[in-house]
């Protein structure tokens, strides 16, 4: 059995967490491989009312009693689908990367409004889409302007400012228990059919006994804490630099203490860090809550209750934050400030492609779910999977769409030609939901509160000699944190 090392302390560490054993690890990375990385996701289906799972004491009512990992996801209720003008990028120049970010984030803000208002009055439907219609095309010219001045290639955007509404069974909006049922009036999920009896799931993860690390991985951990300090905002430093409230849903963060939408690289070098060995990098993700009708701090700020995310914000129970390999090659280190996202926060109205979140609970981590939520027994808690792409095109700490610059290995863990391995961030986040509650990751609004669009963020500040240290634990089978 392999010995664990721990790094001498550049800082004080603030927090000490159980580490996750290997069979969890492995089950979970297993399971994100066998996947695909992807969640299947149906058109808007019937929710119906279901029946209690198996035993079912512990499961919330009208709980399906039976479910699949990745087969066919439902949607009930209403919601704005609108191309994904960010997604469709394939260069920004600098020059034009300030007013593109403001603009996209505007599209984001249209998009919320419009949905907001269509569900308050689904009469509205026409009327909201003629509008959203014209507001978009104003804004998408103003980017397509912006990248011509600064040379870059618009790519024919000017053909995605329509918009259209997709619209399940009413009936399904109503068995939802109110506090499955969004604020502002509208019923933005989630609904009884996004959630699943982990117990009636079949088992789907493979353990292969190395978490599907390459055969001599080792790996690094950094311990960051589970953000006590309540560092939590709306913003998105990757997807929407410069734009208050460009996520339009709540982010906890652990590790950098300066995240926000106006960090500039140099800000996040100097900031304070809730991570151990000086590791100020940022890591952010969507917060969960429970759908109980409790009234948060943010019931009524932009990103909380104005955006439809309603109910008590749990925290994580235990947060792991991992760094492995994939491939049976050496992993060279990330540069500094290496952006890297995995999921896709609009993956209900964008479809699969870049879905890659994975929910289970523990004790039952051979079962993971793509797109549903896990109703866990009594004393078992509820399990986030975030795995991150791992393959670095070794030039561009970014890019356009965010996507292009660092990719998923193939199903061998190998990178394609022009890439090199870098490690692997893998979160793995642990809540302890309430018997018989309902909960709901943040989403904008138009998402419905979807599991599918559960997703991560990570931009690399270590220090570089930390991170040549956690490339040297990984290439030489070491376990270290």
């Amino acid at each position: 059995m392999k010995r664990q090392e721990r790094i001498p302390e550049r800082t004080a560490r603030p927090h000490k967490r159980a580490r996750l054993s290997k069979r969890s690890g492995a089950l979970i990375l297993a399971a994100l491989a066998a996947c695909g990385g992807t969640a299947v996701i149906a058109a808007q289906a019937l929710a119906g009312p279901g029946t209690p799972g198996a035993g079912g004491a512990d499961a919330p009512a009208g709980t399906p009693s039976s479910g699949t990992a990745g087969g066919t996801g439902t949607a009930a209720g209403r919601t704005i689908s609108c191309p994904d003008v960010g997604q469709r990028l394939r260069s920004l120049p600098s020059a034009a990367a300030p007013e593109v970010n403001r603009d996209l984030g505007k599209l984001d803000a249209q998009v919320a409004q419009a949905f907001r208002r269509w569900s308050a009055d689904p009469g509205t439907q026409s009327e909201v889409l003629r509008g959203l219609e014209q507001d978009r095309k104003a804004t998408i010219g103003r980017i397509t302007d912006a990248l011509r001045r600064a040379g870059g290639q618009p790519d024919a955007l000017d053909r995605l400012s329509a918009c259209r509404t997709t619209t399940g069974n009413p009936a399904a909006t109503r068995n939802a228990p109110k506090d499955a049922r969004g604020g502002n009036g509208a019923d933005n999920g989630p609904f009884r059919d996004d959630f699943v009896d982990i117990r009636t799931v079949r088992p789907n993860a493979r353990d292969d006994g190395r978490g599907g690390r390459g055969a001599a991985s080792g790996s690094f951990r950094s311990e960051c804490g589970r953000n006590e300090n309540r560092h939590n905002n709306p913003d998105n430093l990757i997807v929407a630099p410069g734009v208050s409230n460009g996520a339009h849903h709540m982010h906890d963060y652990v590790g950098n203490l300066a995240t926000d939408a106006f960090s500039s690289d140099r800000k996040l070098a100097g900031a304070g860090t809730t991570c151990g060995n000086g590791d100020r990098s940022t890591y952010y993700w969507p917060v969960l809550r429970l759908r109980d009708n409790g009234r948060e701090r943010d019931a009524d700020a932009p990103g909380g209750g104005q955006d439809g995310n309603v109910g008590t914000i749990l925290r994580p129970a235990k947060v792991a934050l991992e760094f492995d390999a994939t491939g049976a090659g050496k992993v060279t280190a990330m540069p500094p400030f290496l952006r890297n996202l995995t999921g896709d926060a609009k993956a209900l109205t964008n479809g699969p492609a870049n879905a890659n979140a994975s929910w289970s609970c523990t004790g039952f981590e051979n079962r993971q779910l793509k797109n549903k939520y896990p109703v866990c027994p009594r004393g078992s808690d509820v399990v986030r999977s975030l795995a991150f792409p791992s393959c670095w095109d070794g030039r561009n700490i970014d890019s356009a769409n965010h996507r292009t610059h660092v990719v998923f290995p193939d199903g061998n863990g190998r990178c394609r030609d022009g890439f090199r391995a870098i490690p692997r961030l893998v979160q793995r986040l642990t809540y302890a939901v309430p018997p018989n509650a309902r909960y709901a990751v943040d989403s904008f609004p138009d998402q419905l509160h979807n599991p599918v669009t559960d997703h991560g963020d990570f931009i690399n500040v270590m220090p570089q000699q930390l991170m040549r240290t956690a490339v040297d634990c990984i290439n030489s089978g070491r376990d270290c944190r």
